[in-house]
Order: C-alpha cells, then sequence, then structure tokens
C-alpha cells in the first residue's frame, strides 16, 4: 500500500470514529421540571406603582358562582365597580398587592397534568367546570389602557412548606409551588374609608335615641320612648328624666360610644339621582320629591310622614357633636341575610340612612364689640372700654372661624351621606340598639 492511499486510509477511519463518537455520546436534556424554574411570572413587571386596577375572582361554594370584585382608578379617583363604582380608599393596598405578585416566582415545578389542578384548587374560578371544589383565586393586575400586568391563579398552600402555594397562569397547565404572602380581601368594607362618621367619641357630647317603629300598612308611628344623654363636667353623662337615684352606666355609654365612632359598613346601593341631588340641596321633604324617589325610600324602610318629617321603620339615633354637626341615624328594612361561615347562623343585614347639618346652638353668638377704635391705638394708649371691645372682637373671630368649620363640614359630610343608602350588619345593628334600661341604672346603695 503505498503513502497515498494510507493517508486516505486513516483520514476515512478518523471520520468514521467521529462520525461514531458523535452519535453515541449523550445528548444534554434539560427536565421539564427546570424549564422557567426560579424565573419571575411577570419578567415586564417591575413597578407596583404602575398599576391601576385590581380584578379579583372567588367561586362561591355556597352559591356554584364566580364572585367578581374589581378595584380601579379612574377619572382622578379610586372606584369599586362592583359595588357601584362606590368610592375605594385603595391605591395603598393595590400597590403592596402589586408589589407581592412582582415577588412571585416559579419556585418548585410540581405538575402538568390539567386533572391535577383540582387537588391543587388551581382550577380558573372564571372556567364552565361545574366542580364545586379545586377552584382557586384568579388575580389581575392591569395599568393604563387596560393593559394585562400580572394574571394569575393561586392555590391553596403547599403541604410541609409554610409560606408556599399553588400557583399557575391561566390558560397553562404547568404548576408551581411558589413562596407567596400574598393576601387579596376582597370583602368591600376593608377597600373602603373605614371612619364613616368623621368622629372621635370625646367629640360627642350628646346623643338622642328615638325609640320607635312604623306601621308600615298603615305609616302610623308607635313611638316607644326618647332618650337624651349627655356629656357634662368631667366626662360624666346624665340622661334626661333620671332620678336622683340613678345615673348613665359608664361601660355602656363607652360601648354605644364606641359602635357609633367604629361604626362600619358592608354594603351600599346608590340613591335615585333626584333624591341625592335634593339631599345636597337640603330640599328633601315629603312634598318634593318624585313617586319614584319616594318607592326608593320606602323599599328601604323610610317614609315621610304628611308634615315631610323622614322617619325609618326602626327609629333613628342623633348625635351632636363639638363641632355642631348634627347627624341622624335612621334605621331601616333588612338589606338580605347571609349566613355566617362559622357558627351557621343567619346574619341580617340592614339599611341606614344617614344625614348631617349644621346646629349653629352649638355655638352661642358672642356680643359685638361697641366700636373699633381699639385698631388705631397702641397698647399703652387703650381704655377699658378699647380692651374690652378689643376681647369682644376676638371672640366674635373665633366663634366665626368655628361656625365656618363646623359648617363646611357638616356639608362634605351630607354630600358625601346623599349618594347612598349603607348596609350595616346586623352585629353593628344591635350593639346601637340599647334602651333606656340598659344604660341608666341604679346607683350602688340606692334603693329601688
Amino acid at each position: 500500500m503505498d503513502e497515498n492511499r494510507k493517508t486516505l486510509w486513516f483520514v476515512l477511519t478518523a471520520v468514521v470514529l467521529m462520525a461514531l463518537a458523535v452519535i453515541v455520546t449523550p445528548k444534554r436534556i434539560t427536565p421539564e421540571a427546570f424549564i422557567g424554574q426560579g424565573q419571575a411570572f411577570f419578567p415586564d413587571f417591575e413597578d407596583p406603582n404602575e398599576a391601576t386596577t385590581l380584578e379579583v375572582v372567588e367561586y362561591d361554594q355556597q352559591t356554584g358562582e364566580a364572585v367578581p370584585f374589581k378595584v380601579t382608578f379612574e377619572n382622578g379617583k379610586w372606584t369599586i365597580p362592583s359595588h357601584y363604582n362606590y368610592p375605594a380608599d385603595g391605591a395603598e393596598r393595590l400597590a403592596n398587592t402589586a408589589a407581592a405578585m412582582i415577588q412571585i416566582k416559579k419556585d418548585d415545578y410540581r405538575s402538568s397534568i390539567i386533572s391535577d389542578h383540582e387537588q391543587f384548587s388551581l382550577i380558573d374560578p372564571l372556567s364552565d367546570d361545574v366542580s364545586l371544589k379545586g377552584k382557586g383565586q384568579r388575580i389581575t393586575i392591569k395599568g393604563r389602557g387596560g393593559s394585562v400586568l400580572a394574571d394569575l391563579i393561586i392555590g391553596r398552600e403547599v403541604e410541609k412548606k409554610n409560606g408556599y402555594r399553588y400557583v399557575r397562569s391561566p390558560g397553562q397547565s404547568r404548576v408551581y409551588a411558589a413562596r407567596t404572602d400574598i393576601e387579596v380581601s376582597t370583602k368591600f368594607e376593608d377597600w373602603i374609608e373605614s371612619d364613616l362618621l368623621k368622629v372621635t367619641t370625646a367629640k360627642i357630647e350628646r346623643v338622642v335615641i328615638n325609640d320607635y317603629t312604623i306601621n308600615e300598612r298603615t305609616l302610623s308611628v308607635e313611638r316607644r320612648d326618647n332618650l337624651a344623654l349627655s356629656r357634662g363636667d368631667n366626662d360624666l353623662w346624665s340622661a334626661d328624666k333620671m332620678k336622683s337615684t340613678q345615673k348613665v352606666d359608664d361601660v355602656r355609654m363607652l360601648e354605644l360610644l364606641n359602635s357609633l365612632v367604629g361604626l362600619k359598613i358592608v354594603d351600599v346601593r346608590p340613591k335615585p339621582q333626584g333624591l341625592s341631588k335634593s339631599l345636597k340641596s337640603k330640599s328633601s321633604d315629603g312634598k318634593k320629591i318624585s313617586s319614584q324617589d319616594r318607592f326608593s325610600l320606602q323599599s328601604k324602610g323610610f317614609y315621610f310622614t304628611a308634615g315631610g318629617q323622614l322617619l325609618s321603620n326602626e327609629g333613628e339615633m342623633l348625635i351632636y357633636t363639638d363641632d355642631g354637626v348634627k347627624y341622624t341615624l335612621r334605621f331601616g328594612e333588612i338589606a338580605g341575610s347571609e349566613i355566617s361561615g362559622g357558627e351557621g347562623r343567619t346574619i341580617e343585614n340592614r339599611y341606614l340612612f344617614i344625614s348631617a347639618v349644621f346646629d349653629s346652638s352649638s355655638f352661642p353668638e358672642p356680643a359685638k364689640p361697641t366700636n373699633d377704635d381699639w385698631l388705631t391705638k397702641a397698647d399703652s394708649l387703650l381704655t377699658n372700654i378699647d380692651s374690652r371691645n378689643r376681647q369682644l372682637a376676638n371672640q366674635r373671630t373665633i366663634w366665626q372661624s368655628d361656625i365656618d368649620s363646623g359648617r363646611k363640614l357638616s356639608v362634605e359630610l351630607n354630600n358625601r351621606f346623599a349618594d347612598w343608602y349603607y348596609v350595616i350588619s346586623s352585629e353593628s345593628y344591635d350593639k346601637l340598639q340599647m334602651r333606656r334600661e340598659e344604660l341608666v341604672i341604679k346607683k350602688s346603695g340606692s334603693e329601688s
């Protein structure tokens, strides 16, 4: 064999060996379990302040329906579309939810089998699946223009992995266990201004409980009692028609005040526009409102008398504050009922009609100065009359400032209340239904 043929043979042999090496060398295979693991679910979503809308959908096991909840920022204000666009106080809460969504990563791959979604509670609550089990909570965050920034289905907690939940993206079958502490409340009361009356216990000077009921068939009023409670010196409360052997129970009175200050609403219903407008203009009475507005009121348990006075079928409470604001809380009809999850008892929510006016009697007008000569004099030249007139002028300035502040606050409050029928829980209603025998008690050591 000559040298050329020998060289060619070596080359061919080398090529064959290299080909065999390529064929038998094992390929690098990335297991499905590691695809995307450790990556963020929403890598392009980095700034939580971009979020302008939060949509949450949960599945109600009792009704078998998907329950949506939405908070959005439109036309310069936060509102809750699912509750008649009631004003929301949700900017900070939404930003925190968005930040929590940004941090969710694909920590631990678990499954790609669709039939596993039920056991992980990851069935989309918006799906047509008729199963009553295994549906998760779907959270969608959108930015300006409705662009979707994040969309995720949150399932149940992962066994033996504290702080982990099962999660998946809608439309995808892959399930991950992800570390997250995200908790999104869909309770209406958690997304609104919690200080409904904007008052503190120290500001309340007088409480009047008008205990009556209305016969809805005859519209006659059955008056049971009128209890007037007033704060005196050293924060001691007294009641009208109270005997010398009686006193106001300090503990029960504080409970009543705390219930007023902490009054929370669980839902709202919008009032008709005509009624809201008349309430804001303070022109609402039984002679001026439309029959449609009257029907709206009566359906909620509120009635106008022949004299134009608005009454409610479960009485009312008047609250007088040192700001000069007089609140009227009217308790109306039952606004639907719900089952308490823990106790299985029926809870009956109730309509509440709130209004506010300024009570000028809280600020008696001081005497006017006889003249203003003191304005052009040095302090050393002031006569006793000048000093008195200056004192009176200062008192009137403070008085006018108090009047202006009280009127402004009452208008703001009334405009806020005028648009809505509020709904309070049975628990809140019961706490406010105190009677004379509960609040006015016998002094210790006194005989019956």
